[in-house]
């Protein structure tokens, strides 16, 4: 079986199997390390820990027992080296989920040589926010916790904007939803740090289940609340095999970073979390998310580059975004691009992935007032199967966020003038999806009148909707003006050029798709079914 060696660690390293199967194959795999099986998965992304470092071995992975002595094909690797191995229990972290650790744990941090590895073996360790230090590695090993504080006041606030003394100048630390704003800091900081690995197989627990970051969650008390991973003007940071829980809010935070790897992660946070989205890079380059499972209380991944003030003092956009083999299940979008993107978004390729029982699939959202800086183009989605998702497809400029987002400015549909403060949606390319069990639209794109969206094009698609009694009517885009729908299989407003090719769909109530203000559209091999299609899984 071939594969690839995705990333190597000092202590553990991570592979990606070759398969055309999203996420996971049917059938497990055996991996064998120097010749002996260490593990049966059906992953396609695998992390191996507990290695030594500066050592070389050798990994094959099979289908069978049978097929491990037949199968020649082989990788062997190096992991990286280690200066110094540094046990935060030799620090004075007591590692028992009573005694304030965090004196001991940035103690240990602190004092890491360059190459050196900061270790938590098995226990759970409360404390406040850690900040990370450059070219060093944290190791959360087996049965290894860290648990964020309940109480507030146990947070550093990191303030929104600092002036320059040249009274030029100013410097963004704090964010809250797009802006610089007073904020905690995170159970994992890192301001201005790079190449610095987060390793596991341990556990970032947020603590909010044990305080009250969810009670009045759109309250300011003191500051704006934490991530539980904020990653501020960073660079070559990875973060591999660790699962991630329980954030006040966002989850897993990178601003204004580059050269960024997240590998294997499971992140998770109780359904009815406000605002705990799992992943969100803003204002970030080259970024990689790659077998990752996310199940939270808002989006699964939502792509951003802040609100207007900072694309015009900050410019930054979010450029080159690599989404694969990762499972994305409940919350209200799989993989979201929005609302907070006035520097712009591009080149995200997503491939490979199950979006599994989340109201929407692909969801891009703007409006109005994000400015003329706020450009989405070459978006490319394939190789996606979606199951139980609602709206499997969504585009809305008439997004009703912000203290505004109910205004005339905001949600007129007559045509506005195109300044300064108009968005734009370029290309959007979805190719090779299968969709089970819609519910109320297949694709919704809704643009503006003033400036439509440029280029959809959808090749090689299926969609099928649920059985009408199990269907619920409701509005795929979060706009003002919109009536519910249900079994709507395309719904096209305010759009330059629709392309479908070899599209399917089943068990819709419509016949055809719904066009307003398209330019040119173009359809070939089209085809509706009358009954609806099931997912292989459920037919056993």
């Amino acid at each position: 079986m071939y594969f690839s060696i995705t990333d190597t660690f000092n202590r553990s390293v991570t592979l990606e199997v070759e398969t055309p199967c999203c996420y996971e194959t049917e059938q497990p795999h055996i991996v064998l390390l120097n010749g002996r099986e260490i593990l049966r998965t059906t992953r396609n992304v695998i992390s191996l820990p507990g290695l030594e470092p500066d050592t070389e071995y050798t990994v094959q992975i099979c289908d069978t027992a049978e097929t491990a002595e037949q199968d020649n094909f082989s990788l062997t690797f190096r992991t990286r080296r280690e200066s110094f191995l540094l046990d935060v229990r030799r620090f004075g972290a007591a590692g028992d989920g009573v005694k304030q650790d965090t004196a001991a744990l940035q103690a240990a941090i602190m004092a890491c040589p360059a190459a050196g590895t900061v270790y938590f073996p098995a226990g759970t360790y409360l404390t406040g926010p850690l900040f990370l230090k450059s070219d060093i590695t944290l190791w959360l090993g087996e049965d290894a916790r860290l648990l964020g504080l309940p109480d507030r006041r146990d947070y550093p606030v990191l303030p929104g904007m600092t002036p320059g003394t040249d009274e030029k100048s100013e410097y963004p630390l704090g964010t809250w939803e797009g802006n610089p704003l007073d904020s905690f800091a995170s159970l994992i900081t890192g301001i201005g740090v790079e190449n610095v690995d987060i390793i596991g197989p341990g556990t970032l627990d947020g603590g909010a289940q044990y305080g009250d970051w969810w009670v009045r969650s759109r309250v300011k008390r003191i500051a704006w609340r934490p991530n539980t991973v904020f990653l501020s003007g960073c660079r070559n940071i990875r973060m591999q095999n660790l699962t991630v829980c329980n954030s006040p809010s966002w989850t897993v935070h990178p601003y204004y970073s580059d050269d960024l790897r997240f590998v294997d992660l499971s992140i998770s946070n109780p359904p009815d979390s406000p605002n705990t989205d799992g992943f969100d890079p803003e204002s970030c380059t080259n970024v990689t998310l790659l077998g990752t499972r996310i199940s939270v209380g808002d989006d699964c991944i939502a792509i951003k580059s802040g609100k207007y003030y900072m694309s015009r003092e900050h410019y930054k956009p979010t450029r080159s975004v690599k989404i694969r083999n990762c499972l994305l299940e409940r919350g209200h979008g799989s993989v979201t691009i929005g609302s907070e993107i006035a520097g712009g978004v591009m080149d995200v390729h997503a491939s490979k992935c199950v979006f599994s029982g989340t109201d929407r699939g692909l969801r891009i959202k703007t409006r109005r007032g994000r400015g003329d800086r706020s450009v989405l183009t070459d978006l490319v989605f394939e190789d996606i199967r979606m199951e139980g998702v609602h709206m499997p497809v969504t585009v809305n400029m008439f997004y009703y966020c912000d203290p505004d987002g109910h205004s005339t400015y905001v949600q007129d549909q007559n045509r506005m003038p195109v300044d300064e403060r108009t968005p734009r949606v370029g290309t959007i390319t979805i190719r090779r999806v299968e969709c089970y069990d819609a519910d109320a639209s297949a694709v919704c794109v809704y643009g503006l009148p003033e400036q439509p969206v440029e280029k959809i094009e959808l090749e090689d698609v299926s969609v099928s909707f649920l059985p009408r009694t199990r269907r619920k009517a409701q509005c795929p885009l979060m706009m003002d003006g919109l009536s519910p729908m249900t079994g709507k299989s395309f719904f096209f407003k305010n759009v330059e050029e629709v392309s479908l090719r070899r599209v399917r769909i089943a068990a819709a109530d419509d016949a055809e798709p719904e066009l307003y203000g398209v330019k040119a559209f173009r359809a070939e091999k089209l085809k509706y079914l009358k009954r609806r299609k099931t997912a292989p899984a459920q037919e056993k």
